[in-house]
């Protein structure tokens, strides 16, 4: 398999993630671009931290498309479980079973607190890591170089995503105030 390098250009083409948007448009409505931004972020930042052969690279944009679509395609703040049914069900539908188990642990570990448990994929973690540099815009880079970092944040540009996350969280706190961040994990 050929092997993407991320040392060298940003993936600014991301065919399947591309296609799943064009597919859930009106789910995401105003929201699009922030989450689609958020998406070739996280797919850049995973490549940042290792080399990604074609198969991995296909099975990141589904666990990107999918890690945090079940606010929109389910309606919840509680999405992780929801988004990685959502993520299997096309993974199966497309011919892509074999990948299930790798891309839910990608979905469902990617809010966790710590790294993730011996036996997950370097992969899972990645991703992980990569969700976590997004969230703090930065602030935890863990092993990406601040340039390389900078040149996705300027290429995919925040458009509005952390402010909705924001309001989302204020919602979730007016509606179950116990439980302001149900999808962290430990």
């Amino acid at each position: 398999m050929d092997t993407v390098s991320m040392h060298q250009a940003l993936i600014t083409e991301l065919p399947l993630v591309d296609a799943l948007f064009d597919q859930y448009a009106e789910r995401f409505g105003r929201d699009q671009t922030a989450y689609r931004n958020h998406v070739y972020r996280l797919v850049n930042l995973v490549a940042l931290q290792q080399p990604l052969t074609e198969d991995t690279l296909e099975k990141l944009q589904v666990a990107a498309f999918f890690h945090d679509a079940g606010i929109w395609l389910a309606g919840t703040f509680n999405y992780l479980s929801p988004s990685a049914r959502l993520a299997c069900h096309y993974l199966h539908e497309t011919g892509r079973g074999a990948w299930s188990a790798e891309v839910q642990d990608m979905i469902l570990d990617h809010h966790k607190l710590s790294a993730c448990e011996p036996g997950k994929t370097a992969l899972v973690e990645a991703f992980r890591r990569a969700d976590w540099i997004d969230l703090s815009r930065g602030l935890l880079r863990f092993t990406v170089p601040r340039p390389a970092l900078r040149a996705v944040l300027r290429r995919f540009p925040n458009a509005g995503f952390h402010r909705r996350l924001l309001t989302l969280f204020l919602r979730q706190m007016a509606t179950e105030p116990w439980r302001p961040l149900p999808m962290l994990r430990r």
